[in-house]
C-alpha cells in the first residue's frame, strides 16, 4: 500500500501542485518567523552582552528629591538632589576594586537634515556627554573623523546621522532639544553601538557642563557606568556603593544589566514572535479547506480504482492509510521547500529592514532544531488532518457499489446532520457574540470565542448557502452572458460541498479583513468627529516624540503675528486622600478660545478669578459627589498641600483630563513646567502664511511640529491606516492560499467534466463561450465567499465595536461601503484570474478526446 501511495503522489503531480504550494506557503511563514526572530533575539544579546562587557555596576537615579541615603546614610549622599553630584561619583571611585567611574545625562536632542526636517522619528533623538577618560578618549564611541567636544559650542555626531544631513566636521549644526534651537560647531564624528541609533535615530554628544545645564541641573548625573580592576568582585563594589547613593537608586551589576536587557529583547520578540505565528495559523486553517477539496476530489475520481483495491483484498484501514500516505509525502515535499522558502524569506525580512532605517546589529544566520522541527511538523500534521475525513470516506466505499458509479453521492441522512449542527453551532455562536458585545470592555475574549464557533458553523452550512444564493444572481448571470452563464452558476452549485470548501476559505480571510476594517474606520470617524468638536484653535505645537516642550516655546509663540489666544496644555498632578489624579493645566483666559467645553454646571470662569478653582468632568465629579463651590484637600508633587475649589463640572474631552487646572496652580507646584503641547488660535484661521510665521517664531525648530486641525486628524487616520496595511499584508498570506483554492477547484472540476465539455463543443458551444462559462464559475464561487465574508465580518466589527464605545466619545457604528466594495470586486478579480488557466485547459480540450473520456 506505500508503493501505491507513492505511485499515486507521481501520477497525480499537477493535481497536488496546488495543495503543495498551499502548505509550503504556510511553512514558509511559520519557519521564516521563527528563523526571523531567532536571528534578531541572538543579534539584539550578542550586542547587549558587548555594551555591558567592561560594566561592573550600573547606577540610574530617576529622581532623588526627597529621597533618602541607603543601608548606611552619609550627610553627603546627594538626598533631596535630581541625581548624583561629582562628589558622590570621586567618592564612589575611591571605594575598593573600582578602576574608574563614568557619569552621564540624557535627553532629546534632535538634528534636521539639509530641508530642516528631523533626522529620526524623535523617540530615538538622543543627546548625552562626551566624557573622555585620562587619554582624552571615550572609550563608548569610536572617531571617524574630528574629536568629542572639548568647548560649549560643539557638538559630535553619530557617522549615520552625519551623512543623513550631510555635515561635515567644522560646519555648524542647528541642535534641538526642549529648548530653543542653538546653533554649534561640528567636532566630530563617531561610531557607535547605541541602542538610539541602531533604531534609527540620532545621538549628540555634548560636552559635560552644556549636558548637564540642558537635561538635568548643573553638577548632577543620571546614569553612572563603574569598571572594576582585576580580579574585584563586581557584588562586592554594588554594596559598597548602594551606601553612597540615594535609596531610590537602581543598581545593578553589569551581568545584571545584560540579563535583564536579554529578557527584554526576549520578551519584545516573543510579542512579535506570536503575532506573526497567529497569522500564519490563519494561513493555514485556510489552507485546510484547499487541502481538504483537494483529497476529496481525488478519492472522487478515484472511486473504482480504490474500489478495485478493496475488491482485492485490501481492508478499509488499509484504504484509509494509503490515502494518509500520499498526504504525509505531499505534506514532506511541501515542508521542506517552504522551509528553504522560510530561511529566505528571513533573510530578506532581516534586509528589508536595514532599508527602513531599523539597524540590525551583525550577526550569523540562527536556525534552531525549534524551527526545522516546527516547519515540517506543521506542514505534515496539517496536510494530513486536512485529509483525514477524505481518506474516511475512501474507506466506506463498498466494492460492489462502486464498481458501477464513479462518483460517490452524498446521502440525504448525511446532508440533514451537518447543516443541524451548523445551524445550532451559528445560533450558539451569534449569541455569544451578541453577549460579549453587551460585556463592555470584557467582552472581547467571548467574541472571539463565539466568533470562532460561528466561523466554523458558517464553513459546516455554507454548501447549504449556496444554493439559495447563487440562484438569485442566475438570472442576472443568463441574461448578461447568455447560455455561459446559466451554466456557469449551475456548474457552481452542482457539488454545492465543494463550491463551499472553496468559498470558505475566502469567506474566512474576508471576515478577519472587514472586521478590522469596520472597527477602524468606526474609531477613526469617532476621533475626527472628537477633534472637530472640542478644538476651536487653529494649531497644535507639539515636541518631536512627544518631548515636552520649554516654556520659552509659549512666549516665542506670543510674539508672532496674529496670534489671537493661545494655551499650553501642561501635565500636573495631586493626592486627595487614597486618591492620585493626573490633571490638565490650561491657560484660564484662554482655554475657551482653543477648547469647546462644554459645562454641565458652574462657570469656568471662576477658573480666572482664582488660581485654585478646579473643574472636574462629569463622570468624576457623580463619582464623588462632587458640585461647584465643594473643596478638594489636595497634595501636590512637592509636598506642598492646597484646598482646591470645584468651579465648574465639564462633559468629558478624551484628550484631556478628568480635571483641568490652571496653569498658575501647576507652576507653583512644579520647579519646571511639563508641558506637552500648545494650542494657538489666530486671526483669520489657519493659512500657509500664519504656519510660516510660527515656525518663524520658534526659531525654524527642526524638532517642533505645527499641525492645523486637518494635520490632527490625519495624524490619527495615518496611524489606522497604516496598521491597516500591515495587518491586510499578513492577512495577504491567506487570501493567496484561497485562490489557490479556487484554481484548484476549477482544475480538478475542468478535468471531472471533460466528457460533458466535449459534448458541449460537439453541440455548438465555441472555446470563447467555454472559457467565459469557467470564468463565470470562478466569479460566483469569488464572489460567494466574500459575501459571507463581508457579512460575518461586519457582524463582528459591531460587536468588537460595542465593547471600546464607552472609552470612545462619539462612537457610531460606520460600515464602510466604499471599501466593501472595493473588496467585493478583488474577490471579482481574484475569481477572474484563477480561472485563466482552468479555462485555457478545457477550451483546448480536443471535443473528441474528451467525449471518450471515462
Amino acid at each position: 500500500m506505500f508503493r501505491t501511495a507513492l505511485r499515486n503522489v507521481l501520477s497525480h503531480k499537477a493535481r497536488l501542485l496546488m495543495t503543495v504550494l498551499a502548505v509550503m506557503l504556510g511553512v514558509a511563514f511559520v519557519s521564516g518567523t521563527l528563523i526571523f526572530t531567532d536571528t534578531l533575539g541572538n543579534a539584539f544579546r550578542n550586542q547587549s552582552a558587548k555594551s555591558y562587557k567592561d560594566v561592573a555596576v550600573g547606577v540610574t537615579v530617576w529622581d532623588t528629591r526627597g529621597g533618602g541615603a541607603g543601608e548606611e546614610p552619609d550627610a553627603e549622599a546627594d538626598k533631596g538632589s535630581p541625581g548624583v553630584t561629582q562628589k558622590t561619583v570621586d567618592r564612589i571611585g575611591a571605594l575598593d576594586g573600582v578602576a574608574s567611574v563614568t557619569g552621564r545625562v540624557n535627553g532629546f536632542a534632535g538634528v534636521g537634515d539639509p530641508k530642516g526636517k528631523l533626522i529620526g522619528d524623535g523617540w530615538s533623538n538622543v543627546g548625552t556627554n562626551f566624557a573622555p577618560a585620562a587619554d582624552g578618549k571615550d572609550p563608548s564611541y569610536d572617531f571617524t573623523e574630528g574629536a568629542g567636544p572639548a568647548a560649549a559650542d560643539q557638538v559630535a555626531l553619530d557617522k549615520d546621522t552625519a551623512a543623513r544631513g550631510e555635515y561635515k566636521v567644522g560646519e555648524k549644526v542647528r541642535v534641538a532639544t526642549n529648548g530653543p534651537v542653538k546653533e554649534y560647531t561640528l567636532s566630530g564624528i563617531f561610531t557607535t553601538e547605541d541602542g538610539a541609533v541602531n533604531a534609527g535615530g540620532s545621538l549628540v554628544l555634548f560636552t559635560k557642563d552644556v549636558a548637564q545645564k540642558l537635561f538635568l541641573e548643573p553638577g548632577y548625573y543620571s546614569e553612572l557606568s563603574v569598571t572594576a580592576k582585576a580580579g574585584a568582585s563586581h557584588d562586592e563594589i554594588r554594596a559598597q556603593m548602594v551606601k553612597l547613593l540615594p535609596k531610590d537608586a537602581q543598581v545593578d551589576t553589569g551581568e545584571q544589566l545584560a540579563s535583564n536587557q536579554a529578557k527584554d529583547i526576549e520578551q519584545g520578540l516573543s510579542s512579535l514572535n506570536q503575532m506573526l505565528l497567529a497569522f500564519a495559523g490563519i494561513a493555514l486553517f485556510v489552507g485546510v479547506f484547499l487541502i481538504s477539496n483537494t483529497f476529496t476530489m481525488l478519492v472522487a475520481q478515484r472511486t473504482k480504482e480504490l474500489a478495485l483495491l478493496r475488491a482485492v483484498g485490501a481492508s478499509r484501514r488499509q484504504v484509509k492509510r494509503s490515502v494518509l500516505i500520499e498526504a504525509a509525502v505531499v505534506g514532506v515535499i511541501a515542508s521542506a521547500v517552504g522551509f528553504v522558502i522560510g530561511l529566505c524569506l528571513a533573510i530578506g525580512l532581516r534586509s528589508a529592514m536595514g532599508l527602513l532605517d531599523a539597524k540590525v546589529p551583525a550577526g550569523p544566520l540562527v536556525v534552531s532544531p525549534t524551527a526545522v522541527v516546527a516547519a515540517f511538523a506543521v506542514g505534515v500534521l496539517i496536510t494530513v488532518l486536512a485529509a483525514w475525513l477524505p481518506a474516511r470516506k475512501a474507506a466506506k466505499i463498498p466494492p460492489v457499489a462502486a464498481m458501477s458509479s464513479v462518483h460517490a453521492v452524498a446521502t440525504t441522512k448525511s446532508l440533514v446532520v451537518r447543516n443541524s449542527i451548523g445551524g445550532v453551532m451559528a445560533l450558539i455562536g451569534a449569541v455569544i457574540i451578541v453577549l460579549g458585545a453587551s460585556a463592555d470592555n470584557d467582552g472581547g475574549y467571548i467574541i472571539g470565542g463565539g466568533a470562532f464557533l460561528t466561523m466554523i458553523a458558517v464553513i459546516v452550512l455554507i454548501p447549504l448557502l449556496s444554493r439559495p444564493v447563487i440562484a438569485l444572481v442566475r438570472p442576472l448571470l443568463t441574461s448578461a452572458f447568455g447560455v455561459s452563464g446559466k451554466l456557469a452558476s449551475l456548474n457552481a452549485v452542482r457539488n454545492p460541498r465543494r463550491t463551499g470548501a472553496t468559498a470558505s476559505a475566502l469567506a474566512i480571510g474576508l471576515t478577519l479583513v472587514t472586521t478590522l476594517t469596520v472597527v477602524a474606520v468606526t474609531v477613526g470617524t469617532a476621533i475626527d468627529k472628537s477633534t472637530s468638536d472640542h478644538i476651536r484653535a487653529d494649531y497644535r505645537v507639539t515636541m518631536a516624540g512627544f518631548s515636552n516642550l520649554d516654556a520659552s516655546a509659549i512666549d516665542a509663540l506670543r510674539k508672532a503675528p496674529d496670534v489671537a489666544a493661545l494655551s499650553p496644555q501642561q501635565m500636573a498632578s495631586f493626592e486627595s486622600g487614597s486618591d492620585y489624579y493626573n490633571t490638565t493645566a490650561l491657560s484660564p483666559e484662554d482655554m475657551e478660545k482653543v477648547f469647546s467645553i462644554h459645562t454641565v454646571s458652574g462657570s469656568l470662569s471662576a477658573m480666572t478669578e482664582n488660581a485654585n478653582t478646579v473643574a472636574v468632568s462629569e463622570e468624576l465629579a457623580a463619582s464623588h459627589g462632587w458640585k461647584p463651590g465643594d473643596t478638594i484637600p489636595a497634595k501636590f508633587d512637592d509636598g506642598k498641600k492646597e484646598k482646591l475649589k470645584v468651579g465648574a463640572v465639564f462633559q468629558k474631552i478624551d484628550f484631556l483630563s478628568e480635571i483641568i487646572t490652571s496653569t498658575k496652580l501647576a507652576d507653583q507646584h512644579q520647579a519646571k513646567p511639563y508641558i506637552t503641547e500648545i494650542w494657538v488660535k489666530m486671526d483669520g484661521g489657519a493659512t500657509a502664511a500664519h504656519e510660516q510665521a510660527l515656525v518663524d517664531a520658534l526659531g525654524k525648530n527642526p524638532a517642533i511640529s505645527i499641525n492645523n486641525i486637518e494635520g490632527i486628524k490625519n495624524e490619527f487616520s495615518g496611524m489606522i491606516n497604516t496598521m491597516l496595511n500591515i495587518l491586510y499584508g499578513l492577512l495577504g498570506m491567506a487570501l493567496i492560499i484561497a485562490v489557490l483554492g479556487v484554481v484548484n477547484t476549477l482544475a480538478m472540476s475542468v478535468f471531472e467534466r471533460q466528457q460533458e465539455i466535449g459534448m458541449l463543443r460537439a453541440i455548438g458551444l465555441d472555446r470563447t463561450k467555454v472559457k467565459r462559462m469557467i470564468r463565470l464559475e470562478a466569479v460566483v464561487i469569488s464572489l460567494f465567499g466574500a459575501l459571507i465574508g463581508v457579512v460575518l465580518g461586519t457582524f463582528l466589527g459591531w460587536a468588537i465595536g460595542r465593547t471600546i464605545a464607552a472609552s470612545i466619545p462619539n462612537y457610531a457604528l460606520v460600515i464602510p461601503w466604499d471599501r466593501i466594495a472595493l473588496f467585493m470586486l478583488l474577490a471579482g478579480v481574484v475569481g477572474v484570474l484563477a480561472s485563466l488557466w482552468p479555462a485555457r485547459s478545457a477550451a483546448r480540450l480536443n471535443m473528441l478526446t474528451a467525449i471518450k473520456t471515462e
